[in-house]
């Protein structure tokens, strides 16, 4: 079975990484914003985290233009699905940051960070900062649904269907 190359595997697992800790983060961020205390280096971290999941998904994209990617494994509509879950991930991937460059943008958020000064911080989201975070939200949901989706295939695919096909993303290459 053909494999993604070495570079789309070490992208994909690190991208899964850091969409851990900006999510981690991001909550974190959350509850800390309503008990009044966000700290600077916690937006600061979250959003180094969710560009760095930008540039890494623009990385991943260049790359599956430059060294291809495996044929896929049916026509079926199963293997439809997967292959729009995989284009809702990469959208969702490059929305997402996006979404959170515009709080930054539209809210005390990019005041409070060039600054310096956690006062500036908001406690509730108001004015034009409103729809940027509240769709950030909806679709960090999105996102956990969708990748428990594309992790129920893998696993289907691994432990029912039992065809190799998780082997495609691994570093650990047989033979």
């Amino acid at each position: 079975m053909k494999r993604y190359s070495k570079r789309m595997v070490i992208i994909h697992w690190l991208t899964l990484a850091l969409v851990i800790v900006a999510w981690y983060l991001g909550d974190e961020l959350d509850e800390a914003r309503h008990e009044k205390g966000a700290t600077l280096i916690g937006y600061f971290a979250h959003a180094m985290v969710g560009g760095s999941v930008l540039l890494l998904t623009i990385l991943r994209s260049t790359f599956r233009s430059v060294d291809g990617t495996p044929p896929p494994v049916g026509q079926s509509l199963m293997d439809m699905v997967a292959k729009g879950i995989h284009h809702v991930l990469y959208m969702l991937l490059i929305v997402l940051p996006i979404t959170g460059m515009i709080i930054i943008m539209t809210s005390s958020v990019g005041m409070a960070l060039l600054a310096g000064d956690a006062s500036l911080l908001p406690t509730e989201y108001t004015g034009p900062g409103i729809v940027p975070h509240a769709v950030h939200e909806i679709l960090v949901t999105v996102l956990i649904v969708v990748v428990v989706v594309h992790i129920l295939g893998a696993i289907k695919h691994q432990f029912i269907m039992k065809d190799g096909l998780m082997e495609r993303m691994s570093l650990r290459r047989k033979g």
